[in-house]
């Protein structure tokens, strides 16, 4: 069993066996013809529930036989120009080099003693985002495992900045504010950290799906009159939904004003900061206390890769915890860079190196070039939606989301569109034509392109509106002939 564990006597076998399971992708990604293939919970279960875990099958090739016929015929090819649903994005070629890398060497990323230079590749790329941020001279940051980490984290260290106004003044509950566009995150962050259950003060948005200033301040002021703390706003730079960013500017202006603390959520919208065109949109969140990244969503990274940045390097100190046999003290006197002083994690991936290879194969202009076309085709995506009347759309895209309704002619009952739109998504999905998302505005169902494929043409965004239609046509003719059977 020796045999199987990379070290200098096994290094052929790792290169010759990595090699098949390279080419195995590569000849499924060569073959992808649809973004999926259709098949149900029902269907694949019994194949996997099949096998026998304790009798391994003894070689790479069986073992890669197996595992085409249980997740890479079946899967969800992100990559394919027609997958518009959630954000997941294609991955750049760099970046799983860097994967390749990292996986084999194996680095924790939780102490020097671990990871050495990985340490410090890391740390230049917070510095490196941080800057690009615009954060100051003081900033620091830790990557993470994603988005919901980040914010976690974020509001973990705003509630132990919070604590200090809270034991001053003597006032006892902590409140956050976002706006009703906000990731769910927030208020699961808010749970975990031992928040009631309305701690989360949700900030009405305007038509463009926004938060707006003055109801912001309204609600800081609102919870001052009650005794209350405003331990933390959370602005939004690209919501799941719209990806519609906050009016940062001036939701910065309103924290200032009353000494919050400013999070911002730009999970989604930090491709922006690597934008040759698109830069500006971002205005404003350079004052933010902290900030979420996910590379992993618009820097075409894979996952995982995300980060959290904050103003001031010396709030980290809120997720530090010693321990001798891992980052005893006398390591920050002898100045030993411990990255598990900053994360909530202890082992951690080098998931930074993802990124580094990236940056030094295609520079940062290209990867933001990349995010350009994909915001530039939404642009396209929504002039083709509010010029087709099958359908409304909801909001002009800041970003790279489209969400809209299919409103069939002649039917204004909105529980039946409801349904028709629903069906589509389902229908579509099972087809495996496409694959789109759905969600909920204003109490009615609609469905969502998410666009972060740069393969993707405007072509394909017509031929898969006609393929819903299609789709919800059929529902409607069927229900109604359902209904005209009955009551004959």
């Amino acid at each position: 069993m020796r045999s199987h564990l990379l070290n200098d006597t096994t290094a052929e076998r790792y290169r010759r066996s990595v090699a098949d399971g390279v080419g195995r992708v590569a000849a499924r990604l060569a073959s992808v013809r649809s973004p999926f293939s259709g098949v149900t919970p029902d269907a694949l279960r019994p194949e996997i529930d099949a096998i026998d875990l304790d009798r391994p099958l003894g070689d790479n090739d069986s073992a890669l036989d197996e595992l085409e016929r249980v997740y890479l015929r079946d899967a969800v090819y992100f990559h394919h120009p027609r997958y518009l649903a959630h954000l997941n994005c294609p991955v750049v070629i760099p970046a799983l080099v860097g994967e390749a890398v990292l996986s084999a060497v194996n680095s924790s990323l939780d102490t020097w003693d671990q990871s050495a230079g990985g340490t410090l590749i890391e740390r230049r790329l917070i510095d490196w985002t941080a800057a690009r941020i615009g954060l100051g001279p003081c900033a620091d940051g830790v990557f993470t495992s994603g988005g919901t980490q980040s914010n976690l984290q974020a509001l973990l260290l705003a509630r132990e900045e919070a604590k200090v106004a809270e034991d001053t003044h003597g006032r006892r509950r902590l409140r956050v504010f976002a706006s009703d566009c906000a990731h769910f995150s927030v208020q699961k962050s808010a749970t975990l950290l031992g928040l009631p259950a309305d701690a989360v003060v949700p900030v009405p948005v305007d038509r463009d799906r926004r938060m707006r200033p003055a109801a912001l301040a309204a609600a800081v002021e609102g919870c001052l009159a009650e005794g209350d703390v405003p331990m933390a706003v959370v602005a939004t730079a690209g919501t799941t939904d719209f990806g519609s960013i906050d009016p940062l500017s001036e939701v910065a202006a309103v924290c200032e004003r009353f000494g919050t603390w400013l999070h911002v959520d730009a999970a989604y919208g930090c491709g922006l900061l690597v934008s040759p065109t698109r830069r500006d949109r971002l205005d404003g969140i350079e004052r933010a206390d902290s900030v979420t990244v996910d590379y992993h969503k618009s820097f075409f990274q894979p996952v995982s890769s995300s980060a959290l940045l904050v103003r001031d390097g010396a709030t980290l100190r809120h997720a530090t915890y010693h321990a001798d046999y891992l980052n005893p003290r006398r390591a920050l006197t002898e100045r030993i860079p411990n990255q598990v002083d900053k994360s909530l994690q202890t082992t951690r991936r080098f998931d930074a190196l993802k990124l580094w290879m990236t940056l030094r194969v295609m520079g940062a202009d290209g990867v933001g070039r990349l995010f350009d076309e994909v915001c530039g085709l939404a642009a396209d995506g929504w002039r083709l939606l509010a010029a087709d009347p099958r359908y409304d759309v909801v909001v002009r895209p800041r970003l790279s989301t489209l969400v809209f309704r299919y409103i069939p002619r002649d039917i204004t009952s909105p529980a039946q569109i409801d349904r028709a739109n629903l069906y589509a998504r389902k229908a579509l999905f099972a087809s495996g034509d496409a694959v789109v998302a759905g969600t909920v505005v204003d109490g009615r169902q609609h469905l969502k392109f998410t666009l972060l494929n740069p393969e993707t043409t405007v072509s394909d965004i017509a031929a898969v509106l006609d393929l819903i239609a299609d789709h919800a046509e059929r529902h409607i003719a069927t229900e109604n002939g359902g209904r005209l059977a009955r009551a004959s």
